[in-house]
């Protein structure tokens, strides 16, 4: 199977970081609480789960409880992402070597094309897949039965999907941004999976700093922990961290130099706003979605900036934390 299609590769740490069981998981109660309903209800009815769809900000936990869901359920997880589902056959390969109870996992769900969405329509409902091969005249249709599985979609828009393809997932599921508390309960797992020795003081400067997101929580106890082997015998302590995220250009919030660009770009160049992100991802040299989709969420989310009709607009809140007037 060609591995662009097909692939269960992972980092090494990145598979010993993720929890195995719901009970392991920290933060998403709700979402585990239901989870757990669902899963144990169709073990029992020995049935498959029923499709799942996850979204949510990138770096929540999606893929991770796409795993987990697949362990719960004692069965294996194949995984694939919408880019790479160019046309139908792409779809039927991966399908057709799947076994009976087995979960597909698609991130970036919404970028799949219409062609390969259609088909998998039927292939949702009625566990088989129509495929037209041949042109014009020599068309034949290839009718292909499967074994009943479960599909695990994973994006983070939503709005993208079209209402058949949501519509066709019996369970839905929106990750929220964790708490400081519990992104700080996530490093300190971490930092006993990579058997380092870190302070309370230190945990808590790097939840504050994390964006209430797992994954840069666990990207920054990393690059400490580069700082602290060489520099501090690995011990990573409060004086470690700072001087660590400072050198990485990290601030007390969270706000790396990307964000700085952002707000000083909205307050120096467009007065304050509104302005249009589009305007914003030309004047600082940053892709418009990567802005959309990574930056203004955050942003939004702890009131550094407004979004209005007319466009962005910063807060009183980002004059302050910039120390501009």
């Amino acid at each position: 199977m060609d591995d662009r299609i097909l692939t269960a590769e992972k980092r090494e740490d990145d598979l010993m970081l993720r929890p195995k069981y719901l009970d392991q998981y920290i933060g998403q109660n709700e979402i585990k609480s239901n989870l757990k309903i669902f899963i144990e209800a169709s073990k029992k009815r020995q049935e498959v789960l029923d499709h799942v769809l996850l979204y949510g900000p990138p770096g929540l936990g999606k893929t991770t409880l796409a795993y987990i869901i697949a362990n719960e359920m004692n069965t294996n997880i194949k995984i694939t992402n919408g880019p790479s589902l160019e046309k139908p056959g792409d779809l039927a390969s991966v399908l057709s070597v799947l076994e009976a109870g087995d979960i597909l996992f698609i991130d970036e769900i919404h970028r799949i094309p219409k062609i390969v969405e259609e088909v998998l329509y039927s292939a949702m409902e009625d566990f088989k897949i129509d495929i037209v091969i041949g042109k014009d005249t020599q068309a034949k249709t290839l009718n292909i039965d499967l074994v009943p599985f479960t599909l695990i979609g994973a994006t983070t828009r939503p709005g993208d999907l079209t209402n058949p393809l949501r519509d066709r997932f019996g369970i839905d599921a929106r990750l929220e941004y964790y708490s400081d508390q519990e992104i700080n309960q996530i490093i300190l797992r971490t930092a006993q999976v990579f058997e380092t020795k870190i302070s309370d003081e230190s945990a808590n400067i790097l939840s504050k700093c994390s964006r209430s997101t797992p994954r840069i929580a666990n990207r920054l106890l990393r690059r400490v922990r580069d700082f602290a082997e060489v520099l501090n015998n690995s011990n990573i302590d409060d004086k470690i961290t700072s001087k660590a995220l400072t050198q990485m250009k990290v601030d007390q919030a969270g706000l790396d130099k990307i964000d700085h660009k952002i707000l000083i770009t909205i307050i120096q160049n467009f007065s304050g706003g509104p302005v249009g992100l589009e305007a914003i991802a030309a004047s600082i040299g940053e892709d418009r979605t990567n802005l959309e989709e990574v930056y203004e969420p955050y942003l939004l989310q702890k009131g550094f900036i407004l979004r209005t009709p007319r466009g962005r607009v910063a807060s009183k809140k980002a004059y302050k934390h910039l120390n501009l007037q």
